[in-house]
């Protein structure tokens, strides 16, 4: 039996001017996200800024996203990345008290660039995964600076899933490891990519989805490449997908996805587009440029959002 499509966004957290939580602002954001169908992954390192939350503030926004999205989407913890399974046992401890769906694991950063070996991983994931109660969606995500090694995917897979791994979240740019990875889960829980670059392509290989930060602006665009694809409308999941890819690749300017999701929010008038350092937000003249570019983009639903 073939395991149901989806589609996540992976949140801004909205602050206000003084770079204070806004939770009215983050309130309506994950009800306009899951009014539209969308599945939400909350608190990331980016565009979460989770990094920059303290503890209590994480469990505000796990809490709010949790209470805003139930009976109507998935709604997950995305975490950040820690030095060990001990940090991340704590977030995984207040997605559990707050009621999430399930909450994602990232690899560990050992720091210093350094990489853990391959049986230094394999524990940390153990640990992670016995010391939950909540499921868990395990993240290769290549700007960890490694992945997951294919047999340790297979082990984990074969050990925790379905009960305990409900998924993984793939972000590379090696099809040929997406691909792999695709095929040593062999349908026993949800292979989602990072990012609407390969949102068709893992459809075709048998994956579940994706994810996007263009899910905060785009929502219902985002989900209509999966709604379309599923009603066999292969045109319209196309011309979806092209609207996606067009504001994704409106982003020239390096340094990650936050800075560029908040200036069009700015542009759109949408709350919380306020960040907290260590960002800033994006130059003036960076700015002008974004708001030119997003009036040509021909996306009707960022057309509404910039017309109003």
């Amino acid at each position: 039996m073939a395991r149901p499509l989806s589609t996540f966004t992976c949140t801004i957290t909205p602050f206000g001017p003084d770079g204070s939580l806004d939770c009215d602002a983050w309130r309506a954001h994950v009800d306009r996200l899951a009014s539209v169908g969308m599945g939400v992954y909350v608190g990331s390192s980016s565009p979460g800024e989770g990094c920059a939350l303290t503890a209590e503030e994480t469990e505000l926004v796990y809490g709010i996203a949790a209470d805003t999205a139930a009976g109507r989407v998935s709604a997950r913890a995305m975490g950040v990345e820690t030095r060990t399974a001990a940090e991340y046992l704590e977030l995984v401890a207040i997605a559990e008290a707050v009621g999430l769906e399930a909450m994602q694991v990232y690899c560990v950063d050992v720091g210093h660039a350094n990489t853990p070996t391959p049986g230094e991983l394999e524990a940390y994931f153990r640990t992670v995964l016995e010391g939950s109660s909540i499921p868990c969606v395990l993240s290769s995500h290549i700007f960890n600076g490694y992945v997951i090694p294919l047999d340790l995917v297979g082990r984990l897979v074969q050990e925790y899933a379905p009960d305990k791994i409900i998924g993984i979240n793939v972000t590379n740019t090696d099809m040929g490891y997406v691909t792999r990875v695709v095929d040593v889960v062999d349908g026993r829980c949800d292979v989602h990519v990072g990012g609407p670059m390969q949102a068709l392509t893992i459809l075709a290989l048998g994956g579940q989805g994706f994810l996007s930060g263009e899910g905060n602006i785009i929502p219902a665009t985002c989900r209509q490449v999966i709604t379309a694809h599923l009603s066999g409308d292969f045109a319209a999941s196309q011309v979806a997908y092209a609207q996606v890819m067009r504001l994704f690749s409106a982003n020239r300017w390096p340094g990650g996805s936050v800075r560029f999701l908040k200036a069009v929010m700015a542009c759109a008038g949408l709350p919380g587009h306020y960040l907290r350092p260590p960002f800033a937000p994006v130059e003036a003249d960076i700015a002008a440029e974004i708001e030119t570019a997003l009036a040509h983009l021909d996306i009707p639903e960022l057309a509404d959002l910039l017309a109003r």
